[in-house]
């Protein structure tokens, strides 16, 4: 065979080696992700016009959450936090308007004491959905009730949907960031 012939099988072995790479690390990646943001990486794909560009996104908000100091609460903190819930909770039932905001609040105060930064509605999502992917659909459940309580839309059974969502977000905050530790501060 001429030299030619070998070197163009070399090249073409190459390319296919290449590609066989490359999509290996891409099915790699989105697992990863799938794995990492659940319902979440779902979501953000519908809302996207590619996978490509949708775990781009994914990405960029992991690398964002990794720049971050986020902390757990000391359990002072924790004691108050859960003493205030209990407060807001306590005040449905008369004031269920009220309620909802002062949860909405009581979550934005644990997410700054935890180090989140308080940039938009959207960032915030973003930047916990990183940490609580299960979760952090409540959060956006909980703010679309809070809208729709602020300008007089919402009936007593969506706030009161909308307390339960806020309350799914706030546990998670809660809790320390062990797996062991989150689930008993309740």
């Amino acid at each position: 065979m001429d030299t030619w012939v070998w070197v163009l099988i070399a090249i073409v072995a190459v390319i296919v080696i290449v590609v066989v790479v490359w999509l290996a690390l891409s099915k790699r990646r989105t697992t990863t992700l799938r794995d990492q943001f659940g319902s979440e990486y779902d979501r953000t794909l519908q809302q996207t016009d590619s996978r490509r560009e949708a775990e781009a996104d994914l990405s960029a908000r992991r690398e964002r959450r990794e720049q971050l100091n986020i902390r757990p609460l000391t359990t002072a903190a924790q004691e108050r936090y859960s003493s205030e819930w209990q407060q807001v909770q306590s005040r449905f039932v008369d004031q269920p308007a009220v309620s909802l905001g002062q949860a909405d609040e009581l979550v934005l105060q644990v997410m700054r004491e935890r180090g989140y930064p308080m940039d938009d509605f959207e960032k915030r999502a973003a930047d916990i959905s990183v940490d609580y992917p299960e979760v952090v659909e409540h959060y956006r459940a909980g703010q679309t009730v809070s809208r729709s309580a602020a300008s007089g839309e919402a009936t007593t059974e969506d706030m009161r949907q909308g307390l339960v969502h806020y309350r799914a977000l706030f546990e998670e905050l809660l809790g320390a960031d062990s797996e062991t530790d989150r689930g008993e501060v309740r």
